[in-house]
């Protein structure tokens, strides 16, 4: 195995908690639109039919603009709320950026790794989203470069995808290695592109599908000396 001089970096749910600003501008949207109470059973109900679309995304079944605008259809379907999911989706996308909260570790995670490895961010997010995000939590000060899918022109987790991130930095497969949350979007696109893989599973959850993790940590913390012990 070659020396591991790349990381590659999933965003959401790995370095920033994703879940925390979801649900904070998920109710800040409720407000502009005077749809009363987003309950925790409605933000429950809301992560499954979201999650749905997402995967349905990563199996090249629907577009990003369908994935943001159905999730909205099918969970307004749910409760008879009356709101144009576009437009609302548009807000959402809107205040979604504002909250910025790290996984635990994270910032310590990837300054103290800056010195021997270079690192890049792997996201399915959406673009303008994406940069504000990167920018007001200073990671576009980390990484080398940010791949978002929306200007890579394919998804995590396709071949494409991490083609033409391999090519872009000059790193051979074995070279790089993915650290993410995802199963079916991180894991899956390294088992496919042949690249190693660190799982972050936080909550412990067992492994699901036909996907294997080279690796898994439960704290981000954890990766300095994991890479340490493989180099």
């Amino acid at each position: 195995m070659r020396r591991i001089t790349a990381l590659l970096w999933d965003i959401d749910g790995t370095l920033l908690d994703f879940i925390a600003a979801e649900r904070i501008g998920i109710r800040k949207t409720f407000a502009e639109y005077r749809l009363g109470e987003c309950t925790d059973e409605m933000l429950s109900d809301y992560d499954r039919i979201n999650a749905k679309h997402w995967e349905m995304l990563e199996r090249g079944e629907c577009t990003k603009h369908e994935t943001m605008t159905h999730r909205f259809v099918e969970f307004f379907a749910l409760y008879g709320l009356d709101a144009d999911p576009e437009a609302f989706n548009d807000t959402y996308q809107r205040h979604l950026p504002e909250t910025i909260v790290f996984c635990p570790h994270a910032w310590e995670t990837v300054q103290a790794l800056r010195r021997e490895y270079r690192q890049f961010c792997v996201t399915n997010g959406n673009l303008p989203v994406q940069q504000r995000k990167l920018r007001d939590s200073g990671l576009d000060t980390v990484f080398g470069h940010c791949f978002i899918s929306d200007e890579v022109g394919a998804e995590k987790p396709s071949l494409a995808f991490f083609n033409v991130v391999l090519s872009a930095i000059g790193c051979a497969p074995e070279e790089a290695l993915v650290i993410g949350d995802s199963l079916s979007s991180d894991i899956l696109g390294a088992n496919q592109s042949n690249i190693p893989c660190v799982w972050y599973n936080p909550s412990g959850k067992p492994i699901k599908g036909d996907v294997h993790a080279d690796y898994e940590i439960r704290d981000l913390g954890e990766l300095p000396d994991l890479l340490k012990r493989i180099q």
